[in-house]
């Protein structure tokens, strides 16, 4: 049986008067890859932010191993609803499920690329300096950075920043990895590099969800593929039939335009 590792049900999001996310249902089992297409302003990123909690819900539940991290209850009117979150310490414990990478990398311009990656798990996580370090080097070293541990991230090209921002996300040891468009800040050259990695992550089943607009890397890498627009989910599947053979026409509109 399938491990369960993030489940998002009926997913509301507005802002104002803006329904950004309409009605949303995620499920991401154990060690699958699952990428998210759509146009810009379909709601995608949303989704990622309201599942690492940089957004909170409008409704809905968000449930992480079977920990719920966020619900909808009704309230005595038996109209109005109210999103509940849990408490401050199991939120502490449901965000360790976690890792996200950003487009804009996100490192610590005061600390060495060693440094940046050591910090999650021993500041957050309590853990040994020096076995974290070990497992720091070994991560650098997978992202073909084993040279760049001293080095500050300003010194790096942005493909080098994005590898130690996913070192760092992985040094947490997360059940499931998020990616924001993680090569959207990248030349082409460094793009490859970057997919590369994102790639032998894959192949070695870590569990991932991916908002991109890579859609030949979406098609090769993913388990399955969603296909967003306008704050709904228009079509999910395998890839080879959302790519091959899409269902819908809105899909179908998308994918010719990238092919065009």
């Amino acid at each position: 049986m399938e491990k369960t590792v993030l489940r998002m049900t009926n997913i509301e999001k507005h802002f104002d008067d803006l329904e950004v996310l309409k009605d949303i249902n995620l499920t991401v089992n154990n060690g699958e890859v699952v990428s998210i297409i759509g146009p810009s302003g379909s709601g995608k990123s949303t989704l990622l932010r309201c599942a690492t909690f940089l957004e909170k819900i409008d409704g809905g539940e968000i449930v992480y191993l079977d920990k719920t991290a966020a619900k909808t209850r009704v309230l005595s009117d038996g109209v109005r609803k109210k999103v509940e979150y849990a408490g401050k310490s199991e939120m502490k414990e449901i965000k360790k499920c976690f890792g996200l990478v950003f487009q804009q990398f996100n490192l610590f311009p005061h600390l060495s690329v060693l440094r940046n990656v050591m910090d999650g798990p021993v500041e957050v996580l309590k853990r040994n300096r020096k076995e974290v370090e070990q497992e720091a080097r070994e991560l650098l070293d997978k992202m073909g950075l084993a040279d760049k541990a001293d080095t500050y991230p300003c010194n790096l090209s942005g493909g080098q920043q994005q590898r130690v921002a996913i070192a760092r996300a992985l040094a947490m040891k997360p059940e499931v990895l998020f990616f924001d468009e993680p090569t959207s800040a990248l030349d082409p050259e460094l793009t490859i590099e970057v997919l590369k990695i994102i790639r032998k992550l894959a192949e070695e089943k870590m569990t991932m969800v991916i908002v991109t607009h890579e859609m030949s890397f979406a098609e090769g890498v993913s388990n399955r593929v969603i296909f967003m627009d306008g704050g709904v989910i228009v079509e999910e599947g395998d890839p080879k039939e959302v790519f091959g053979n899409p269902k819908q026409e809105r899909t179908k509109q998308f994918l010719k335009s990238y092919t065009e």
